[in-house]
């Protein structure tokens, strides 16, 4: 009898096409391996908790680093099942973001950190301070800036502006928001300036919806992730793109960022077999597959491969080096397993701020009074 997987993984442009080398290694190791593809993470996260909470789980699942803390109880350590020669070539800051209490339940598909996006034909030079780029979104028809305006995109924005008003987010011990801070109220009033210059239905939109905006050429500003790269090298404002490193905020320049990862099931029916699916889709020609199309790889074998393999002086080799230097300024969001409970809380009273629903004061007492109830397991 055939041996079999199944793995469970996130869909999108910016993904799918690694997984089309899956049934290529199937065929080559003889085995049956079913994809499941999920639509975005939040449906991930929930096809996750469903799946293996009623026992019907899966042998391999992608993830991210803020999300696998809680479903950590489902994960298979990886420590010990890999040679440390194996781990070499991982940047060290993507597997210390695999790891929980240091041990390592993933490896990593990618560092995700975003840069600045803006139209050439529109705008002279990238804005340097967040002021300049709200004042300079306000002056620029149809759209100025566009931006997710739901669940973890909206909670990025705000996170990443009260770091650049040199407030983290959250307490160290668990992730009790600590909102009611002049970082939280600048935050909240750059964000509600900048939802003026956005299209009406900024409040439904997710990460994917964003990049066909301004793809489109609809708007002069944006933020986006590496992996949407491709996107924009096929679409009507090509010639027209300019990529910066964020903007400056009141005290410094700080940018969302996390990791992607593959990881393996505990109650993987096949362990060995799993693993080598997880080594396949973690190699260095897989990330260089997936870097081919704008991902900043988490294997540093696979980034000097592409840096190697672009012309130099263009826009994609000066890319490469915005997303090293945005990496100096990352802002990464805590390891925790009730962390994506709270991160809801936060992005939800973002929302309701934003729909006029709240005022600047109750949004930022909600935000720490029921994301602390959620952090204490409430």
């Amino acid at each position: 009898m055939r041996s079999r997987l199944r793995a469970l993984v996130v869909g999108g442009p910016m993904y799918d096409g690694l997984y089309a080398t899956i049934e290529p290694f199937a065929r080559q190791e003889k085995v049956e391996i079913e994809v499941v593809r999920a639509d975005n993470h939040p449906d991930l996260n929930r096809r996750i908790t469903e799946a293996f909470g009623q026992g019907a789980g899966f042998d391999l699942i992608s993830t991210h680093s803020k999300f696998a803390p809680a479903q950590q109880q489902w994960l298979q350590p990886l420590d010990g099942l890999l040679d440390s020669r194996e781990l070499v070539n991982f940047d060290p800051r993507a597997l210390e973001l695999a790891r929980i209490e240091g041990a390592l339940f993933g490896l990593p598909r990618n560092m995700d950190i975003k840069l600045l996006h803006y139209r050439t034909d529109r705008l002279q030079e990238a804005p340097q301070s967040w002021e300049s780029l709200v004042q300079t979104a306000q002056s620029q028809p149809p759209f100025g800036f566009v931006f997710p305006g739901k669940g973890s995109g909206i909670f990025g924005h705000f996170f990443e502006l009260c770091g650049s008003a040199g407030h983290y987010l959250y307490e160290t011990e668990l992730p009790r928001p600590q909102a009611q801070h002049p970082a939280g109220r600048w935050a909240l009033e750059t964000l509600a300036a900048l939802l003026k210059t956005a299209p009406r239905e900024t409040l439904e939109w997710e990460f994917d919806a964003v990049t066909a905006c301004f793809a489109a050429g609809e708007a002069s500003l944006t933020t986006d992730w590496p992996g949407s790269f491709h996107r924009y090298r096929a679409s009507p404002i090509r010639d027209h793109l300019g990529l910066a490193l964020y903007p400056v905020g009141p005290v410094r320049r700080a940018t969302y960022a996390g990791s992607h990862t593959f990881a393996l099931a505990r109650s993987a029916r096949d362990l060995p077999l799993a693993l080598a699916l997880l080594r396949h889709l973690t190699s260095r020609e897989a990330q260089l597959l997936e870097a081919r199309q704008g991902t900043l790889p988490g294997r540093r074998d696979a980034l000097a491969a592409i840096r190697s393999e672009t012309p130099p002086h263009t826009l994609e080799a000066s890319r490469w080096d915005l997303l090293k230097q945005a990496l100096e300024y990352a802002w990464f969001p805590p390891k925790h397993p009730r962390y994506p409970a709270v991160e809801a809380v936060v992005s939800e009273n973002l929302r309701a701020f934003l729909r006029g629903e709240q005022s600047v004061e109750t949004t930022l007492e909600r935000m720490d009074r029921e994301g602390g109830q959620k952090a204490e397991g409430g």
